[in-house]
């Protein structure tokens, strides 16, 4: 792979040998700022056309990762959480069958998911460019902000053709459910539930490489 796509997704190399992939992460959060972080990787509607590439050695003068490897991330990836500190009831599940990949846990504050994101980073289970200070929650002023991430734009407009169509149909979903009601927020591309108590941001991941949508954020509380 080119050195973007190398640490984009050095995690679950496999899955992103298609552009028919799936990312969900989804955060609840709590009155007194606890909750549960889950994220999912589903590749499921390429199932057929990954099981062929991964009997293959290379693809494209790409190394094709062994499931075993795939796992070995997975599970070394479940101990840094579990090591960090605020983060508890770490599990993981991994249907290499299908290519869906689920790795979910508790915190005390969301910015412990941030400093799991850190560690990860700081053990190469991730790439340099995954941003980690995804979110930040300020209970005193009843605020909840998805911060700001870099662009991949340059990275992206640099890639090969063959690379870039690996994006074409990768669908990105994040879901932000809350005990507290919503009073307002900053980026209206997020749908709020008709109880105000949940956000929902749904797009082609290539609407967020190219600018079309924004992730930023900034959500207070009544």
């Amino acid at each position: 792979m080119k050195l973007f796509l190398r640490q984009f997704v050095m995690i679950l190399p496999l899955l992103f040998l298609t552009s028919c992939f799936d990312i969900l992460d989804k955060v609840n959060i709590k009155a007194d700022g606890s909750g549960e972080y889950t994220v999912i990787l589903n590749a499921s509607k390429s199932k057929t056309r990954l099981a062929s590439i991964s009997k293959m050695e290379t693809i494209n003068g790409k190394k094709v990762p062994k499931k075993s490897e795939i796992e070995n991330k997975i599970n070394e990836a479940a101990r840094i959480f579990k090591a960090t500190p605020g983060i508890s009831n770490v599990k993981t599940s991994m249907d290499l069958d299908n290519y869906i990949i689920k790795l979910s846990c508790s915190f005390k504050k969301i910015e412990n998911i941030n400093a799991g994101l850190e560690q990860l980073k700081a053990k190469n289970i991730v790439g340099k460019m995954i941003p980690t200070q995804i979110y930040t929650h300020n209970l005193a002023n009843k605020s909840f902000t998805r911060n700001e991430i870099n662009t991949f734009k340059n990275d992206y407009d640099k890639l090969s053709k063959a690379d870039k169509e690996i994006f074409n149909d990768a669908k990105y979903t994040s879901v932000l459910q809350f005990e507290n009601t919503i009073k307002s927020q900053s980026n209206t591309s997020y749908l709020l539930s008709p109880n105000r108590k949940a956000l929902k941001l749904e797009s082609n991941i290539l609407d967020f490489i190219l600018q079309k949508k924004q992730i930023q954020n900034n959500i207070l509380f009544q």
